[in-house]
């Protein structure tokens, strides 16, 4: 039980890989914190934990805050962020709008930040703590995606960083980038291109050496080993979980 009773807050938990995640946390002795946009999704993950569910914009300050100060406030400590919330808004450059850059920029990257900046305080003060942020392969560039790219590439940046800053407080930060997995998001991807799931789901295991594509639990459990005392010494670093190189 490599997480007994330490308390783990993750954001866009109702759903996909912060779901699993929230789940692997819960199944070794965390307090789970689970957050999403709306309450229903993050109470049908939290409940069966017996966690405390949330719902947050993670792109507004107050209610990140209000969130923060809440889990610690009836569960006592903050030990682990994990930010999982995001959205896509694909197109390519010519057809993208303001507004689909706005929202996918400020939902991952704005509302990393907002997190990690309300999360630190606590961690800082304890002197201890792991932020885990969930970057993509897509940071390495995908077409119809510049603002999906750029924001999960602003997001190792952004371990880095805090990385350093935190370092001397014993705050581990670190970033995991999944490449395909099988989630609502690579759904929806499918459906906006016209392609049948399981023929989109195919193609993409072809070009990896695996064979295969990833699972949300997968990306949990590397999520978890990051946020546990076996990686006491890896910090500022990006994880690429894809199946292969």
């Amino acid at each position: 039980m490599r997480f007994d009773d330490r308390v783990v807050l993750i954001t866009g938990g109702g759903r996909g890989i912060g779901a699993a995640s929230a789940q692997r946390f819960a199944s070794e002795g965390a307090r789970v914190v689970v957050s999403d946009m709306d309450l229903a999704p993050a109470e049908e993950v939290a409940n069966p934990l017996k966690g405390l569910a949330v719902a947050c914009d993670v792109t507004n300050r107050e209610q990140v805050e209000d969130m923060v100060a809440r889990a610690v406030r009836e569960l006592g400590r903050l030990d682990v962020l994990v930010c999982c919330a995001g959205i896509i808004r694909d197109n390519l450059l010519f057809k993208m709008s303001d507004d689909d850059w706005d929202a996918v920029i400020d939902t991952h990257l704005k509302g990393t930040f907002l997190c990690a900046r309300a999360a630190q305080k606590p961690m800082v003060e304890q002197k201890s703590g792991k932020m885990v942020f969930l970057s993509s392969t897509s940071a390495l560039g995908n077409r119809g995606q510049t603002n999906y790219s750029a924001a999960k590439a602003g997001l190792q940046g952004m371990a880095r960083t805090l990385a350093i800053e935190l370092g001397p407080f014993n705050i581990n930060v670190n970033a995991v980038a999944p490449g395909f997995v099988e989630t609502r998001m690579t759904r929806a991807t499918a459906d906006r291109m016209g392609v049948d799931f399981e023929a989109f789901k195919l193609g993409a295991a072809s070009q990896i050496p695996l064979r295969r594509v990833g699972q949300p639990d997968e990306i949990a459990s590397v999520i978890a080993f990051l946020c546990s005392d076996e990686s006491s010494f890896v910090s500022g670093q990006t994880i690429y979980v894809r199946g292969g190189p």
